[in-house]
């Protein structure tokens, strides 16, 4: 796409954005891996009790990534209307509110930690819980420093440049896996070890990305962070945005706990090649994911600048990116299944289930997915939140977890059921999001209040 005159990307802009997001996405779940398997050479406790506590951990996480979203969308859209001065100003107020909302979740969980696992997670063997509780205690800390990464590196995307995040998260990810090799191979601190590297490497990832920020010349500067002080107009305007996605994005987790309690019924080779599916599946999402995350900035600036029509093109074009990436990467992904399930040492059992469904996936998945996931994320940069949320959380519990919770429970549908639900919840969302975007309503929305 080249770049004509008044448009405010260029294809050279766009894959400057683009291909940091989508090779950022895949070293952090590729490093996400080799965690996993490292903490996995200290048993099954520790296994099972990290895994249990990330869960947790990523509902927390979801409740920051919300409100920097909201800032994504509102410092895009002052970048769009030309003001610099506004972006700035909202760009301080959005890495307040989240290290704020961060900041006090972390000192919940670390004073509640054995109540919120005792409820989650009521009937685990007491080795798993003492694992959880100390892995949950050390994480938890890290809560304020991964929020404040995680708003700078927002404000980044926003102002178009995903590389300088893309870099600060490949170096801490490489930190923690270092850290993991010395406190749990060298010094055998255990789950704690496990939870000191994972937190050590987003402190680091902090101090970097916040140092970076302060640098003159920048599109968007963050500096003299003593001084920040409340804005609350500002902050009112940004939560309006971020508190509908960060209820979306909490339905959502929630969803997938009501998932996993379902599954955990099925026969173990099923529970294992469930496992291994959303693994695979996960990693034929990602780069349509990130072209996602990048579509918030575009239409976000394209509604700023008051060029509606624009915002429309860039997210058809975008949406067609997203497709022929879902294509792609399935095909991929669907010819290293066997390679994959091998290596794991995946029963026979197990491994048949999992070609199976993955096929199933290949197919179905480009038809559905990306009108399902992509287009969304143009509403939410125009402020169409309370729609996608609306959407989003309804489909997720009426399909993906009554329909799936039915299948399985009562017409012994096993895995395949699942995927029937996750389908199904993927064709609703489409359907939904397609006929929103064509009507149109979401070009006239306003997110800036005047006078700001």
């Amino acid at each position: 796409m080249l770049k004509t005159r008044g448009t405010l990307f260029s294809g050279r802009d766009l894959r400057r954005l683009l291909l940091p997001l989508i090779a950022e996405l895949i070293f952090t779940a590729l490093m996400g891996t080799a965690d996993t398997v490292m903490v996995a050479r200290v048993g099954d406790a520790a296994v099972s009790g990290v895994s249990l506590v990330d869960a947790v951990n990523n509902v927390m996480l979801m409740v920051f990534t919300a409100t920097s979203t909201g800032g994504t969308i509102v410092c895009a859209q002052f970048l769009g209307a030309r003001d610099r001065d506004g972006a700035n100003r909202a760009a301080r107020q959005v890495l307040l509110s989240v290290a704020a909302i961060s900041a006090l979740c972390g000192l919940g969980c670390v004073l509640l930690r054995r109540q919120i696992l005792s409820l989650v997670f009521r009937d685990v063997e007491q080795s798993v819980m003492d694992a959880g509780l100390t892995y949950f205690l050390v994480t938890a800390i890290s809560y304020p420093f991964i929020g404040a990464y995680g708003a700078s590196a927002a404000l980044y995307r926003a102002a178009g440049n995903s590389r300088r995040p893309m870099l600060v998260s490949a170096g801490g990810n490489l930190i923690n896996i270092a850290g993991n090799a010395v406190f749990l191979f060298v010094f055998r601190w255990g789950v704690f070890g496990a939870a000191l590297s994972t937190t050590l490497s987003r402190v680091l990832q902090c101090a970097v990305i916040l140092w970076l920020h302060r640098k003159p010349g920048q599109v968007i500067v963050l500096d003299r962070y003593l001084t920040i002080r409340p804005d609350w107009k500002m902050i009112r305007m940004i939560l309006r945005v971020g508190i509908p996605t960060g209820v979306e994005n909490g339905m959502f987790q929630l969803g997938r706990l009501m998932v996993q309690s379902t599954v955990a019924l099925l026969p173990t080779a099923e529970i294992a090649a469930q496992a291994m599916i959303n693994t695979l599946e996960y990693f034929t999402s990602m780069p349509s994911m990130a072209i996602g995350l990048g579509l918030v900035t575009v239409a976000g600036r394209c509604m700023g600048a008051g060029k509606p029509e624009e915002a429309r093109s860039y997210t058809i074009l975008l949406t067609i990116y997203s497709e022929l990436l879902v294509i792609l990467t399935g095909i991929l992904i669907y010819l290293a299944v066997k390679p994959v399930c091998a290596l794991s040492g995946l029963s026979r059992e197990s491994a048949e289930i999992v070609v199976q469904i993955m096929l199933l996936i290949t197919v179905v998945k480009p038809f559905v997915w990306p009108l399902a996931f992509t287009p969304s994320n143009a509403l939410r940069a125009a402020g169409d939140v309370k729609f996608s949320m609306l959407v989003s959380a309804g489909s997720m519990w009426v399909f993906r977890v009554v329909l799936c919770a039915v299948l399985i429970r009562y017409l012994g549908f096993g895995v395949l059921g699942v995927w029937i639900a996750m389908f199904v919840d993927w064709t609703d969302r489409a359907i939904w999001f397609t006929v929103r975007f064509v009507r149109g309503k979401w070009t006239r929305m306003h997110v800036l209040e005047p006078e700001m």
